[in-house]
């Protein structure tokens, strides 16, 4: 009777809520982890692609000058720029195990404005740009509010 007693008492501990929450944070900590190891690849190749495109545009006939629009150019290096947003986002995650909305906001922000930079006129309809002002204009209000309610 006694070992069934230490039994039970095992199983309580192995599924009560602070072994589950337990869990809960360490598998939240790998998938954070393995996220960011995913980004730094995509990083590396982000600036590898970057680096090869404005070499391949400045040899090219004729030298020194960009064949392409620099607008292709700025998206990729906007992407970069994106990307390690997003690694910022994850480290800030695992240093304060929370969501750091300032800097969620931020990257949404940037984003926005990679679409509003890289934007073709020629191919998209006025909503198109309405619907861009209306998200950088709502993004912007956001993050005003949250930098005030930081203060």
């Amino acid at each position: 009777m006694k070992r069934n007693n230490r039994t039970s008492n095992r199983m309580a501990k192995v599924f009560s809520d602070a072994s589950f929450l337990q869990v809960l944070h360490w598998f939240q900590g790998t998938v954070a982890k393995i996220l960011s190891l995913a980004l730094i690849i995509v990083i590396f190749f982000a600036l590898f692609d970057l680096g090869f495109k404005v070499i391949q545009e400045l040899w090219t006939e004729p030298v020194g000058f960009f064949q392409s629009t620099l607008l292709e150019i700025f998206g990729l290096f906007l992407n970069i720029l994106i990307a390690l947003e997003l690694l910022e986002n994850v480290q800030a995650y695992l240093d304060h195990q929370g969501v750091q909305v300032q800097l969620v906001v931020a990257t949404a922000l940037i984003a926005v404005a990679r679409k509003l930079i890289i934007f073709d006129f020629a191919k998209s309809s006025g909503f198109d740009l309405l619907g861009l002002a209306a998200a950088i204009f709502s993004l912007s209000v956001s993050y005003w509010l949250v930098c005030q309610l930081k203060k």
